[in-house]
């Protein structure tokens, strides 16, 4: 592994002040008040674990996550009617959520039973619809679904970042839900876990795992060129006067810029803002992680709004402050 960076992870790294500084505000020093170097690790690129999801499958497979301590997200919130709301996680959280009027309830109630009760080869658990067939808009108007409930499902726990789901077949958004129902279920007051020190732990967490069997890990290790033979197929990867041998070459799309642009697709632009706060985000119950998911059709955009909020808890900061970062596809 030939990282060109003096850290792990790349573009998924999580970085101290110096670091962070270096990157997003060259020529800058890091206020003294922020504290010590060591005490931050700011993820570049936010990303929280559903508990029964499939990294952390293979985390578990892997047995990567003896080198992981990992800690649960406090909660998971969506913006609704101009307000913050906490995804219920709880049957008594259900029945007090202001996500929904008391008849509305009811509906959702029957539509998550649908969801719970749905067996492939029972089709009396189907109530007529057909997964790979039917719309999830067909489905959300099957069971009456007003439309602040269809957002707050399809965004806040399908994790669907725009509405083209709507007119696909419904059985992607059955399985997003049931994974994010089954997380909670088995975790607890939210799906999302998080490891301590930040994301940038596992890509270490592989590097070990590699080095015990005969991997070699080499960091600030720039590379100048993928080399390919005659037929245009890699064969390695050269660094100064040094030319690696591989039958296959993985990275980022950066490194695979120079001069066969075909080999990459720009498919879309993310914008990031990372907030460091001396405060929890309000009207979340002084939660001290969440995920706040901001429903496109709440502001009149295309995508989602996503926040993602850690703290000192999980060591990734300074104690007493907070990390909020926010991000939209553009």
């Amino acid at each position: 592994h030939h990282p060109r960076n003096d850290y792990y992870g790349a573009e998924s790294a999580s970085l101290n002040l110096t670091q962070l500084y270096r990157k997003c505000r060259p020529g800058q020093e890091p206020p003294k008040e922020l504290g010590r170097d060591r005490d931050w690790a700011i993820d570049l690129i936010p990303k929280f674990m559903m508990f029964n999801g499939e990294l952390t499958n293979i985390l578990a497979h892997t047995d990567v996550t003896r080198y992981l301590e990992f800690k649960q997200i406090a909660g998971s919130y969506v913006l609704a009617a101009g307000k913050v709301a906490k995804v219920p996680s709880t049957e008594v959280e259900a029945i007090t959520s202001p996500l929904m009027g008391i008849f509305e309830k009811r509906r959702a109630k029957k539509f998550f039973e649908w969801v719970a009760n749905y067996k492939p080869n029972d089709p009396s658990t189907h109530s007529g619809i057909d997964l790979d067939k039917t719309s999830m808009q067909d489905v959300f108007a099957k069971f009456s679904l007003e439309p602040a409930t269809v957002d707050f499902i399809g965004h806040a726990m399908a994790l669907h970042s725009e509405d083209s789901y709507k007119t696909k077949p419904a059985r992607d958004t059955y399985d997003r839900i049931m994974l994010y129902t089954t997380s909670v279920t088995r975790h607890g007051k939210s799906p999302f876990i998080y490891p301590l020190y930040g994301l940038g732990e596992l890509p270490q967490g592989f590097a070990r795992l590699s080095a015990i069997y005969g991997g070699t890990y080499m960091l600030d290790k720039p590379i100048d060129e993928i080399v390919y033979d005659a037929d245009g197929k890699v064969c390695g990867v050269r660094s100064g006067e040094e030319t690696v041998k591989a039958k296959k070459v993985i990275g980022d799309p950066s490194y695979f810029l120079n001069g066969k642009t075909e080999q990459v697709m720009e498919e879309g632009k993310v914008v990031r803002s990372i907030c460091l706060l001396k405060h929890p985000i309000p009207n979340t119950d002084e939660s001290d992680s969440l995920q706040l998911v901001v429903p496109q059709a709440q502001i009149g955009r295309k995508h989602d709004i996503y926040i993602a909020a850690i703290s000192s808890t999980h060591n990734v900061c300074a104690k007493d402050y907070y990390v909020a970062i926010v991000s939209t596809i553009v």
